[in-house]
């Protein structure tokens, strides 16, 4: 990796809006070894090799905008674990988290390779991280993942804990599906010492509106049937990202809420996110998004006209989105799959 790229203090990211961006999700491949069906359709057609940024140039982005103040980075995919070399990239940005310039370097995995990486992930300077799982059944995981193997993924978070991990599970809220799983899934998470945050299904990719419709659990119904059992207490506190969280006073565990259609969070929005072909993506629920890799190889060494793209860029990030299911049908439905722009 170039280690040229060191960031200077610069003028931060200030959007229209005024909210300072601070936080770039960075999908460095749209590849995965799963094909869950909220994100990806089963015979997915990847990318080829040249289009995607290397890791030289993935280094050259993050340190770009880290100079104008991102202090939190967050790796996706696709699976960020199946790219070939990642640690080599992981352990590149590791030198911004010894010079302070970057707060937190994360990622949000799918668990099926964190048996091999957990260890080196620690050593990086990756202090917590976010595991996507649905389901505790087998069963019902191989037919919500598609290919996923369960027991793969829980040996995975067992070994991050083990290498000192914080993990997190992120489980989507499927009406139908694991709506069962519920306390279940509670439970699980409080014995083992772990985060929860429940997630709205969002309408992207090409599932037709009536599956979408389906499939809608909505979170303030899901908070009330915790309620039933539980006493909970909202907390003030923000990790940076979307999630409103509660405690659990019976357990002491922390469940967050991500609410993008019954709640959305766009007034504190304070993120962007990265594509792994360089496309920046200023909402995640608009089809607005900045070429960033034509300016990065059109200038390899000089970091200048990137800059400036990715100022130009800010300047557009909107107010907010348009997901709604209140009328019962998918409005500011987004045509391109989750796994283009990494959750």
């Amino acid at each position: 990796m170039d280690q040229s790229t060191a960031p200077t203090a610069k003028t931060p990211l200030v959007d229209p809006f005024q909210r300072a961006i601070s936080y770039l999700r960075v999908s460095v491949t749209d590849r995965c070894d799963f094909r869950c069906v909220y994100c990806m359709s089963e015979n997915m057609t990847f990318l080829p090799k040249a289009q995607l940024l290397t890791l030289e140039e993935l280094d050259t982005m993050c340190s770009t905008f880290i100079g104008l103040g991102v202090e939190k980075l967050r790796i996706t995919g696709g699976e960020p674990l199946v790219r070939k070399g990642i640690m080599t990239f992981f352990d590149a940005m590791s030198r911004h988290l010894a010079s302070g310039a970057l707060r937190e370097l994360t990622l949000t995995t799918n668990g099926s390779q964190l048996e091999k990486f957990a260890p080196d992930l620690a050593a990086a300077g990756v202090r917590r991280i976010n595991v996507s799982l649905d389901t505790l059944d087998d069963a019902k995981f191989a037919q919500i993942t598609r290919w996923g193997r369960l027991p793969q993924v829980l040996r995975g978070i067992e070994a991050a804990q083990k290498a000192g991990l914080r993990v997190k599970i992120n489980a989507v809220a499927l009406k139908g599906f694991n709506e069962d799983e519920l306390f279940t899934l509670a439970a699980w998470c409080a014995d083992r010492d772990m985060d929860l945050t429940f997630i709205e299904v969002m309408p992207m990719g090409d599932i037709g509106n009536e599956d979408r419709l389906d499939q809608y659990w909505p979170l303030r119904d899901l908070r009330a049937r915790l309620a039933e059992r539980f006493t909970l207490t909202d907390l003030a506190e923000r990790t940076g990202g979307p999630a409103r969280y509660v405690r659990i006073e019976e357990t002491g565990q922390k469940i967050g809420f991500i609410t993008p259609l019954t709640h959305n969070f766009c007034e504190s929005c304070n993120r962007v996110r990265l594509t792994c072909t360089g496309e920046l993506y200023m909402c995640l629920g608009q089809e607005d998004m900045a070429d960033l890799r034509a300016p990065l190889r059109a200038n390899p060494g000089d970091t200048e006209a990137l800059e400036q793209a990715i100022r130009a860029a800010i300047r557009l990030k909107p107010k907010g989105h348009d997901f709604d299911y209140s009328r019962q049908v998918v409005d500011g439905k987004m045509s391109r799959h989750m796994s283009h722009t990494g959750g």
